[in-house]
């Protein structure tokens, strides 16, 4: 049981590494967004920068005074979702190894400063069953949530 763990443990920190690559340790959290259900693979990440939520296209948003430009091209963007695809399909025959039922939907959160790293599993289907939602809508449906969250925490905050 421990080298499964482990197994999974391993791949799930592989996730987060090649996010850190992406964004050049530069980052205060990450969020990267998993999910495999009825044979589709799919993943996302965003981070949390100086306070901002952001996509991985919009990083350069982010940006403070004379900090150096984050390279967000598209052929780097297709990079992490290649080796974050790779990933899933991995744990995927992890779990089928060790005859498990494989998450679908994994939501990958590390916080940098900190260390510390949290990770929320789905075992229904979270789309494949709607007519209309894609693994995008549930990655920007998350992505608005954690930022809307974020937000109402600050406004409740200040007004204290």
């Amino acid at each position: 049981m421990k080298e499964f763990e482990d197994k999974f443990s391993e791949l799930q920190a592989d996730m987060i590494s090649i996010c850190m690559e992406y964004v050049e340790d530069r980052a205060d959290k990450v969020y990267v967004h998993a999910s495999c259900e009825e044979g589709i693979i799919s993943s996302s990440f965003f981070y949390l920068i100086n306070n901002k939520y952001l996509k991985s296209h919009k990083l350069n948003d982010a940006l403070e005074n004379g900090e150096e430009r984050y390279d967000v091209s598209a052929e780097r963007n297709f990079m992490v979702l290649d080796i974050l695809n790779e990933d899933i399909g991995k744990i995927k025959a992890l779990y089928k190894e060790y005859e498990k039922d494989m998450p679908t939907e994994m939501k990958l959160i590390y916080d940098v400063k900190s260390g510390n790293f949290k990770a929320e599993y789905k075992y229904d289907l979270v789309y494949t069953h709607d007519e209309i939602k894609t693994a995008t809508h549930i990655f920007n449906e998350w992505f608005d949530e954690i930022k809307n969250n974020t937000f109402k925490l600050f406004t409740l905050e200040d007004t204290l």
